[in-house]
This record gives structure tokens, C-alpha cells and sequence, in this order.
């Protein structure tokens, strides 16, 4: 008899009957001949673990997979059928089997081999009725017991992460069924299930969501943009900002604890830098582990205009119910003085969440991971700051938001861990302030600079249109685009080289007019709309240097105070300028030009997905099985 060797000894353990009984279908053995009841009886036994169920299917090549697929799908219709047997542990264990195999076979197939996908299609196409049935039969699943939901939910996100989002039978007919909609929002609804299963809901929606849009209407994105339910909002919104302030705790625990240790840091850099890639591997996994979520946070924002209101929704631990914030009428605590670690304490909410996320990761700009959410949270700001309610509530809701700040040479460190309160708008333009100053690299990043400028123009014209005044130091954000402009004059032959950077200039002319009378030059026609912008700025700038140099000479002056400076500004108003059209106006925000952006985004998605649901499969057959023993 064939044994297992057991780990950490030097004897082997004999192989279950449940590992016997498959290892004999997937030879293609009739083992049902004789037993009537076979089935019936093969669900009530625990089902092989997930890395034995692999370890099988990966070792069958072409002839030994043309033998075993008559048994495979035999195993796939009758655990189909299974869902309907009444005894709790035959429904879940049929559904573990599912899950197991759906996730090995498209492990073995989906990557290595060109043509291995047919056989899984074959599998699928053969038992068609029996999988179309299987998706309504989920639906009543996910709507009754805690535990049916959840082996439901684990076995859908094998299938979700299968192959591409291009190619995927099963989904197919869960987009023709279009039924499991509700029942996920329902579970968003309920406090309870929610705090079980919210995260891997979000995820499956994410995922269902982003399945062939841009080639098709999806049933579920049209779900998800007509959502109104308030409960089922808010559920989705706490679980994203609980997933994002629990990263930036973890970030901000190692932030104190290397500040603490500084010594220790010291002493790593004169040894040298051992461990340092196991580090940065680590922490990209971390800020790769909220892209699905971040992604779900942008389709909420961009398709669903009633989500906006949860941005403004408390999200504590304890909450169950929506509470808006809107009237600005609860007194904020002092949270000044509080500890790190206790900040998520205070009444905050998911824009926040944001803010701080973004200032964490931009603070890493060496790590391409970081790079790709910054700019994926830039699109969602941008998607926010079109929105006339957003801004009105950004312009009214004061709090005292910590914003991550990276270390640099040039300027000292404070101890301030929390700005002053004042109004999320100004936290935003503190936040987009920093990106600015701290992001001026040879290696550019012109995306998330044009992203970053149109939030502020955005948040400008907002005010224009609106007529408020936003008490906020405008001369930080005015210093900080003067300063991206020198240096990429400084650094312009190498730029012009890579990219289109008159997209972003607004004040050099003489560039501008340089690459105007330049004949083979494919920015030509972007360097003339930079010149015409400029008619205004440099007679305003010629204007005051000749008032200004007049009075100096009438004055007998050399060095100017800047008070006289300005009381000379405030008193020579007198001149004209060109009234130019539109400038109030922007491109709303449109996502094909980012179209393979989330492409990209989608697949790393599902790659970070397939990894976790392996591990989360691993787990529930250890957890099944060991619940069998017990019993």
C-alpha cells in the first residue's frame, strides 16, 4: 500500500481512503461500479487537502488528462447535484471539492500551456446544464446559513481568478445569470456577515465589475452605478478605509519603531544592507495587497454618484449605521496629542483614509508598487474633485488629518504629527503640495504630475464658480509649481526626449517659443497653446518691473523692503489684460486614455487574488478537516 511520508519524521503515514478513491478517477478507474450509494457516501468524508487535490491534477501530461477527464466531470456534475441534498456537511464539502478542483485544474492550464485551456472548457462545456443550474443554486446559498455563504464565496473566487478576465466560460454565464448581485449586497448590509465575509465581497464585486467592460455592457457595473441602498454603501465604504487605516497603522508603527531605534538604523547602514530587498519585497506585498481594494474604491467613485456621500460617513470599528458629517456641527477631539497608534480612535472618514494612504506611498517613490496606487488614487481624486457635492463637502468639513511627510535633506523634520483643522480641501492641496516638492526625479512621472495639476485646477475653478474663498497660505502651492517649472527647464533636453511636457508648462515662454519655431518638432502645436497662455502672465510680470524699477529710481532705492514691494503692486493696478475664454473650464475625467492602466491593474489584481485564495483554500481544508476529527 502506498504511504505518505509524515513531516519532521523518518516514517510515512498511510494515505486516506478520500486521497485512494481520487487518485483512482484521475486514472480513469470506474470506482462507482458495485456501489449504489457511492456519492452519497464520498461527501460525507472530508475532502482531500488543496495541495494534494494540486499535486494530483499537476502531475497528469496530455494522455493521462484524456483518461481522467470522463471522471472529473462526473465529479463536477455530482457535487453540482450535491447542493441540493439536505445535510449541511455533504453541501459543504461538495462545494470545498469544487473549489479545490476549479482552483487546480486552472492553475495547471491557464499559464503554462497554449492549448490546455480546451480541456478545461471541455470540462466546462459537458457539464453546462448542470453549471448553469450550480450559479442559481449559489444564489439561494448565499442568502441562507453564515457557513453556506461562506464556502459559496470561497468557491466564487476561484472561479473569478481563473484565467484572464477575457476568457473565462464560467463567468460567462454568472454575467447571463446576472442573480448574485443581491445577495452580495445584502451581505454588505448586515453588520455581522459583514465583518466575515466584506472583504472578499468587495473583492468579487471588484472583480465581476472590471469582467470584459470596456468590450461589453456589464450587468454589474450597472448594478453597482444604480446602488442606492444606503447600509449596503456604507458597508462597502468602512470595509475599503478599515483596509487603509490598518496599513497605515502598520506603516506607522514601523515609522516610530525605526525612529526609535535610529542607533540600530545607523549600525545597518556601516554593516551594510543584508536584508534590505526581503524588506522592500515585504513592503510592496503590503501596498500590492490594497490595489483590488483601491480598485474597488475608484469603481464605486466613478460609476456611482450616491457613494460620494459615504465619503462623508463615519467609519469607526463599532458603526453599523451610516452617519453623515455634513452638517459639521459635532466638536472634533484633540488629537494632538494622542498616540499613533490610537488615531483611527477619532471620528474620521474614507476621503481621509485616502489622504493619509496617499501620503504614505508617495513618501516611497523608489517602489514601482507605490508608484501604481499613487496614481490610481490620483484618478479617484480627480473623479472626486469633479463632483459638486464632494467639493462642497471637502470646502465644509473640518478635521485634523495626519499627513505623511518624506524625510529630505533640504528640510527639517517636524514633530507635528497632525496639521491644524481646517477644511479636507486644504488638507488635499497640503497633500498634493507635498507630492510636488518631493517628486522633482530625472525619472519624471508626468502621469501623476498631470493628475496631481488638474485636482488643483479642479478645486480652483470649484471656487470660482462657487465664489468662495479658501483661507488657505496659497503662496506653498504657487512656490511649489514655480519650482516644478525650474527644474524642468533644468531638465528639459533630457525630458522632451521621453515625454510631451508641454502639457504641464503654463509659465516658460522662451522654451515654449523655441520649440515653436522648430520645424520637426511633434510638440509643436502644444508649445504654440503654452505661448498664447502665457500673453497675460508676462504683461502683468512687464508691467510691475517697470513700475517698480521707476519708483526705485524715484526713491533713490536699491533694496527694497517686500512690504514696499507690495504697496507698490497694490497701487499700480492699472493695466490691461487679454480677456481669454474657458478658463473656468476643464476635460471631465474620461477612462479610456487610461484603458490599459487597468488592464494592468485588473491582472495584478487577480494574480494577488489567486495567491491569496490558495492560501485561504489551504486553510479551509485543514480547518474542515480538523473539524471532522473533533467531532
Amino acid at each position: 500500500m502506498s504511504t505518505r511520508k509524515r513531516s519532521g519524521s523518518g516514517t510515512k503515514q498511510p494515505k486516506e481512503k478520500i486521497v485512494y478513491i481520487f487518485e483512482s478517477l484521475f486514472r480513469g478507474e470506474d470506482v462507482v461500479r458495485g456501489y449504489n450509494n457511492f456519492w452519497n457516501e464520498l461527501f460525507l468524508i472530508t475532502p482531500p487537502s488543496l495541495e494534494i487535490l494540486d499535486t494530483e491534477i499537476q502531475q497528469l501530461d496530455d494522455l493521462k488528462m484524456c483518461a481522467a477527464k470522463p471522471n472529473i466531470i462526473l465529479v463536477v456534475k455530482k457535487c453540482i447535484e450535491m447542493l441540493d441534498s439536505d445535510n449541511p456537511k455533504r453541501v459543504n464539502n461538495s462545494l470545498i471539492t469544487l473549489s479545490s478542483l476549479t482552483f487546480a485544474l486552472c492553475r495547471k492550464y491557464s499559464v503554462t500551456q497554449e492549448t490546455s485551456e480546451n480541456y478545461l472548457e471541455y470540462v466546462v462545456a459537458e457539464a453546462e446544464d448542470e453549471i448553469k443550474s450550480l450559479i442559481d443554486k449559489i444564489k439561494v446559498l448565499l442568502s441562507e446559513s453564515d457557513e453556506s455563504s461562506f464556502y459559496c464565496i470561497k468557491f466564487l473566487l476561484p472561479i473569478l481568478i481563473t484565467n484572464s478576465c477575457g476568457r473565462n466560460k464560467i463567468m460567462e454565464y454568472i454575467m447571463a445569470a446576472n442573480n448574485l448581485f443581491e445577495p452580495l449586497k445584502k451581505i454588505l448590509s448586515d453588520p455581522t456577515q459583514r465583518l466575515k465575509y466584506g472583504n472578499d465581497i468587495v473583492i468579487l464585486l471588484t472583480l465581476l465589475v472590471n469582467y470584459r467592460k470596456s468590450d461589453r455592457t456589464n450587468p454589474y457595473a450597472v448594478q453597482l452605478s444604480l446602488l442606492d441602498d444606503e447600509f449596503a454603501l456604507h458597508g462597502f465604504g468602512q470595509i475599503i478605509s478599515t483596509t487603509l487605516f490598518e496599513f497605515i497603522r502598520l506603516q506607522s508603527t514601523n515609522d516610530v519603531t525605526t525612529h526609535n531605534n535610529s542607533w540600530i538604523s545607523s549600525f545597518s547602514s556601516i554593516v551594510g544592507n543584508i536584508f534590505l530587498s526581503e524588506e522592500i519585497d515585504g513592503k510592496s506585498q503590503n501596498i500590492r495587497q490594497n490595489t483590488v481594494l483601491l480598485l474597488a474604491l475608484y469603481e464605486a467613485v466613478h460609476l456611482n454618484r450616491n457613494f460620494i456621500t459615504t465619503l462623508a460617513t463615519t467609519h469607526t470599528e463599532t458603526s453599523t449605521a451610516p452617519s453623515d458629517l455634513l452638517s459639521n456641527s459635532d466638536v472634533l477631539p484633540e488629537v494632538q496629542t494622542a498616540p499613533m497608534l490610537e488615531a483611527s480612535q477619532y471620528p474620521t472618514n474614507l476621503i481621509v483614509a485616502v489622504f493619509q494612504y496617499c501620503s504614505v506611498v508617495m513618501a516611497d517613490h523608489k517602489n514601482d508598487n507605490s508608484l501604481t496606487n499613487l496614481k490610481l488614487c490620483f484618478i479617484v481624486l480627480t473623479c472626486i474633485s469633479e463632483d459638486q457635492y464632494a467639493n462642497s463637502m471637502m470646502h465644509n468639513l473640518t478635521f485634523q488629518v495626519f499627513l505623511n511627510k518624506a524625510h529630505m535633506r533640504h528640510r527639517k523634520v517636524t514633530s507635528d504629527r497632525f496639521s491644524k483643522p481646517q477644511p479636507l480641501a486644504a488638507t488635499l492641496l497640503d497633500l498634493l503640495t507635498e507630492f510636488i516638492v518631493t517628486h522633482l526625479l530625472k525619472k519624471f512621472p508626468m502621469e501623476h504630475y498631470l493628475l496631481c495639476i488638474g485636482i488643483i485646477q479642479r478645486i480652483i475653478i470649484y471656487q470660482k464658480r462657487c465664489r468662495i474663498r479658501l483661507m488657505y497660505p496659497w503662496k506653498s502651492v504657487w512656490t511649489a509649481i514655480i519650482s516644478m517649472l525650474k527644474f524642468i527647464m533644468c531638465q528639459e533636453q533630457q525630458l522632451v526626449k521621453k515625454m510631451n511636457i508641454f502639457n504641464l508648462l503654463t509659465k516658460i515662454q522662451a522654451m515654449a517659443l523655441r520649440y515653436t519655431l522648430m520645424e520637426t518638432n511633434e510638440f509643436k502645436e502644444d508649445a504654440f497653446k503654452v505661448t498664447s497662455s502665457l500673453i497675460n502672465i508676462l504683461s502683468i510680470v512687464k508691467h510691475f518691473q517697470i513700475k517698480i524699477k521707476e519708483w526705485l529710481i524715484a526713491e533713490s532705492l536699491s533694496t527694497p523692503t517686500e512690504e514696499q514691494i507690495m504697496k507698490q503692486i497694490q497701487s499700480n493696478y492699472d493695466l490691461t489684460l487679454k480677456l481669454q475664454d474657458s478658463l473656468d473650464t476643464f476635460e471631465r475625467y474620461s477612462e479610456q486614455p487610461h484603458h490599459l492602466f487597468f488592464s494592468s491593474l485588473v491582472k495584478d489584481a487577480i494574480l494577488d487574488t489567486r495567491r491569496i485564495v490558495h492560501n485561504d483554500l489551504i486553510k479551509l481544508c485543514s480547518r474542515n478537516r480538523l473539524k471532522c476529527m473533533t467531532q
